[in-house]
């Protein structure tokens, strides 16, 4: 069933209201309150992060939404943060400006690249799990963490030196258009056992972006570019295990267990635990049917016999195979 006209616009005008509010971070940086602009610009990532799921829910995506979405995220986070680090650290500064432009140039690229690969029908399964390189919204706001960390701590630091400045935002630059993996939230399932947890969690993360904000999201993007090495040894264990593709997250989780076990050289174990008992094929020479149950105060008298059939070999001698109540060794 098509969407109606209406909800076919709440999708679009989200978008829209992201843009305006990259927009006003640079009016915001302008008037030197730097942390009204970090402000705009996290609300239009979480903004950017609603409009295309709202879109997919009601069934109301369109080829137009795609593209708006695309030069809504070309300000917000490409051309927003470039001029508010422009202002804030690099004005007056040549090098800084370049520095803002190549900035804003690699967050173009990294969309154009993100929807080429829409249209890729060649990518493995396991492709919709990552992103190609960080993300925009999430590299715009990184490259806002010196600023961040200089609103929250004070000037006249490390932390907000011209080169330190310039050094971190072409690194976070590099990140959004390489070819690294990052996980993408979007194919992540909570099991319904974890909903509460994941409220929970929800509730304590509001509480502190209400009362410190900075370090809230401070916290947050140091976490984010932390996970990236997680990230990439995940997609190289996917890209090896062709058979985890298409399970569900458990039966992952056990083709890896079953994967260390094999590097480690470990056996499965020769005794089953049956109501609290080792089970164990023991041949038995006299009651008790062929096989019996051994129990754990078995052990100790297993031991000696092994031991006792050990010396027996060490000088050369045969052991009596009929003596009574002993059991062969296996």
């Amino acid at each position: 069933m098509a969407a109606s006209p209406g909800v076919r616009v709440l999708p679009n005008a989200i978008t829209v209201l992201a843009m305006c509010a990259g927009l006003s971070s640079v009016q915001f940086a302008l008037a030197k309150q730097f942390q009204l602009a970090i402000a705009a610009i996290a609300v239009a990532a979480v903004l950017d992060s609603l409009d295309g799921r709202i879109a997919r829910l009601l069934d109301a995506t369109s080829k137009m939404g795609a593209e708006l979405d695309s030069l809504a995220d070309a300000i917000s986070f490409g051309v927003a943060p470039a001029l508010v680090l422009y202002v804030w650290q690099f004005q007056g500064n040549r090098v800084g400006w370049v520095i803002a432009l190549v900035f804003a140039v690699c967050i173009i690229l990294r969309l154009a690249r993100f929807n080429t690969l829409l249209d890729d029908t060649e990518q493995p399964p396991y492709a919709k799990e990552f992103f190609v390189g960080v993300p925009a919204p999430a590299g715009g706001l990184a490259a806002l963490l010196p600023l961040i960390v200089t609103m929250q701590i004070g000037r006249d630091g490390w932390w907000d030196s011209d080169a330190l400045v310039m050094v971190w935002t072409v690194a976070i630059a590099a990140l959004l258009i390489s070819r690294i993996p990052t996980l993408s939230l979007k194919t992540i399932k909570v099991p319904p056992r974890m909903v509460a947890v994941l409220l929970g969690l929800v509730a304590l993360v509001a509480a502190a972006v209400i009362t410190y904000p900075l370090v809230t999201l401070a916290c947050l993007l140091g976490i984010y570019l932390l996970h990236v090495p997680y990230a990439i040894r995940r997609h190289h264990w996917l890209a090896n295990h062709p058979e985890a593709w298409d399970v569900p997250p458990r039966e992952r989780r056990a083709i890896r267990r079953g994967g260390a076990g094999r590097r480690l050289g470990l056996r499965p174990p020769r005794m089953r635990r049956v109501a609290g008992a080792a089970r164990a094929v023991w041949p038995r020479r006299n009651g008790g049917g062929e096989h019996g149950v051994l129990l754990p105060t078995d052990a100790p008298r297993m031991r000696r016999s092994a031991g006792r059939a050990r010396n027996w070999r060490r000088i050369g001698l045969r052991r009596n195979q009929s003596r009574p109540g002993t059991r062969d060794d296996q």
